[in-house]
């Protein structure tokens, strides 16, 4: 019997979630169902439910309702509640179980899809957001030599400093104060990208063989891809194979196989 899966948003259209199970399913040629749910803003809790009264065994969760979906959960992950938001909910006579695969999949994306390895690299993230702080832990489990996050208010950089610290060494910046520091990797959690806007940093913070890392991605280039090679970033990427990596972390929490993910990441490429 075909198993029935979803991603739940608002808005929800464009996801290419659907297009990657379906993907992973047919290369483990598994049959599954795997749909779009718009759910109001206001009652993702009943679109949940609905769901699950549908015979959901598992569902994806994206912006805005990644924060209210703790509140769903009966077991939660220790990386999820880290990071305060969960993108992945399994259904089972348990109860709902949730999870965060978002920073798994930078970490594939990064460290095997582009074979740049983060142990001992100076690494600044921009943004201290639900993107940011869904992946510091994940980065500093690599054991960079450093991280910074700058933010554009200073307050919240600080407050995921505080947060993280016990994890590896965190530094806190305003763009102001990244002037005439350099960094290995700097990867972008901002939404900048998605409005074609450019960041507001400061020249000259990439440094010699590093890697620009965009987590949003777009057809083609994005304002911050751009605005690092034209730094002298020697590497530049856009976050489209970390949205393959951490769909194949739940596909396998959903069906116990991992899925290759290169033939599906040159599929949206090639879209």
């Amino acid at each position: 019997m075909e198993k029935y899966y979803a991603v739940i948003g608002n808005p929800i259209a464009h996801s290419k979630s659907p297009l990657i199970h379906a993907a992973f399913a047919e290369q483990l040629g598994l049959s599954i169902r795997y749909e779009r749910l718009l759910a109001p803003l206001e009652n993702f809790a009943g679109t949940v439910r609905q769901f699950q009264t549908d015979g959901g065994r598992g569902a994806n969760v994206t912006v805005p309702f990644k924060e209210v979906a703790c509140q769903l959960a009966d077991t939660i992950t220790a990386r999820a509640r880290l990071a305060g938001a969960v993108n992945t909910l399994v259904f089972s006579d348990l109860g709902i179980h949730a999870d965060n695969t978002d920073g798994a999949g930078l970490i594939a994306d990064i460290q095997v899809n582009l074979a740049y390895a983060l142990k001992g690299r100076r690494v600044l993230i921009m943004g201290a957001g639900g993107a940011s702080r869904g992946v510091i832990a994940p980065i500093l489990a690599m054991q960079p030599a450093f991280l910074v996050i700058a933010n554009r208010t200073l307050a919240k950089a600080q407050t995921l400093r505080a947060q993280f610290s016990p994890y590896g060494i965190v530094e806190a910046a305003d763009y102001a104060a990244l002037n005439g520091m350099q960094f290995d990797c700097v990867i972008n959690a901002t939404s900048a990208s998605l409005a074609g806007e450019s960041i507001a940093m400061p020249d000259g913070v990439f440094a010699q063989g590093s890697l620009a890392y965009d987590m949003m991605y777009a057809s083609a280039p994005t304002a911050f891809m751009q605005y690092a090679q034209q730094q002298g970033s020697e590497r530049v990427a856009d976050g489209l194979g970390m949205l393959v990596e951490q769909a194949a972390v739940s596909f396998h929490l959903w069906h116990g196989v991992h899925p290759t993910t290169q033939p599906v990441i040159s599929l949206l490429r090639n879209l």
